[in-house]
C-alpha cells in the first residue's frame, strides 16, 4: 500500500497509518477505500499478530469526514461500511490497537472506538463532532457500554472535545504518553501482545464484548433509524456546505 494510506509490519506488529497530514487525516473516498484494504490484509497477514492504526504528524489521528468531499457529493446516508468499522463492517479476530497522536473527531473518533484498545499522546483530543455540522452518529451506539451514560450524553449532544487525560479517566482511553513516546508505546503494547498465544488473544477478544454482542446488532439497527431523518435533513446539507464555504451554518432544523 502506499500513498494517503501506509501499512507495514515491525516485529509482528503491523502499523496502517493515515498519511495526509495536510487535510488533518480526514477520511477521504480514497483514504475509507485503502483503511478497508489495510484491515483486510492485516487480517489475512500471517505475519502480523497485532495491528496499530494512527495518523501521520502531531495534529490529528483522524479528523473526521471529509466535509468538502461530503458537501460536493451532497452525501445523505451513509452504509455502515462507509468508514471501515472493525468489529463491525469488517471482522478481525487479532487486535487492533489505536495509537492516537492527535484529534481524533467524527469519523476519527468512530475509528478509536472501534478499537481494541487505545493509547492517547497528552495532546490528543476526542470529539463526537456530529451535532456541529448536522450530520448522524449512529455509529456511537455502543458509546454508553464504553463510558458511563452520562459523558456519552455529554459528548453527542455538545459535540466538544474532551481531553486524552479526561478519555482515560472515564475509561474511552487505556494510557496517555508524551507525543514523542506514543509510538514505542504502541509499538512496545504490540509486541507484548503478540508475545502471547494467539488463540488465547483471539478468544480473550471475543469474551470482552459477549455479554454485549447481541444488544450491539439491535442498537446498531435502533440507531440507524434514530438517525435516518437527521442525514436526509436540509441541515445535514447545511453543515458541511458551511465547512466548506468557510461560514457559520445556518441551521432550519428541516
Amino acid at each position: 500500500m502506499s500513498g494517503v494510506v501506509t501499512y507495514e509490519v515491525v516485529r509482528r506488529v503491523a502499523w496502517l497509518t493515515i498519511d495526509r497530514p495536510e487535510a488533518r487525516n480526514a477520511l477521504s473516498a480514497e483514504v475509507r477505500r485503502l483503511l478497508t484494504e489495510g484491515f483486510e490484509r492485516f487480517a489475512a497477514d500471517e505475519d502480523a499478530a497485532v495491528l496499530v492504526l494512527t495518523g501521520t504528524g502531531d495534529k490529528a489521528f483522524c479528523a473526521g469526514g471529509d466535509l468538502r468531499e461530503m458537501a460536493d457529493t451532497a452525501l445523505t446516508v451513509p452504509p455502515p461500511d462507509f468508514v471501515p468499522q472493525p468489529g463491525r463492517t469488517i471482522e478481525l479476530t487479532k487486535p487492533v490497537v489505536a495509537a492516537v497522536n492527535g484529534i481524533a473527531y467524527g469519523g476519527g473518533f468512530l475509528l478509536a472506538q472501534q478499537c481494541d484498545l487505545v493509547l492517547a499522546a497528552e495532546h490528543a483530543r476526542f470529539a463526537v463532532s456530529e451535532a456541529k455540522v448536522g450530520r448522524g452518529a449512529p455509529w456511537a451506539a455502543p458509546l454508553s457500554w464504553l463510558v458511563p451514560p452520562r459523558v456519552a450524553m455529554q459528548l453527542l449532544v455538545t459535540g466538544d472535545p474532551i481531553s486524552a487525560q479526561r478519555a482515560r479517566e472515564v475509561g474511552l482511553v487505556n494510557e496517555v504518553h508524551p507525543a514523542a513516546e506514543l509510538h514505542d508505546a504502541a509499538q512496545a503494547l504490540g509486541e507484548r501482545i503478540a508475545a502471547n498465544a494467539p488463540l488465547s488473544v483471539a478468544a480473550a477478544k471475543q469474551t470482552v464484548r459477549l455479554m454485549a454482542a447481541d444488544r450491539f446488532a439491535e442498537a446498531y439497527a435502533a440507531a440507524e433509524a434514530l438517525w435516518g431523518p437527521v442525514y436526509l435533513s436540509a441541515d445535514a446539507q447545511e453543515g458541511p456546505a458551511a465547512f466548506r464555504d468557510k461560514r457559520t451554518p445556518v441551521w432550519t432544523g428541516r
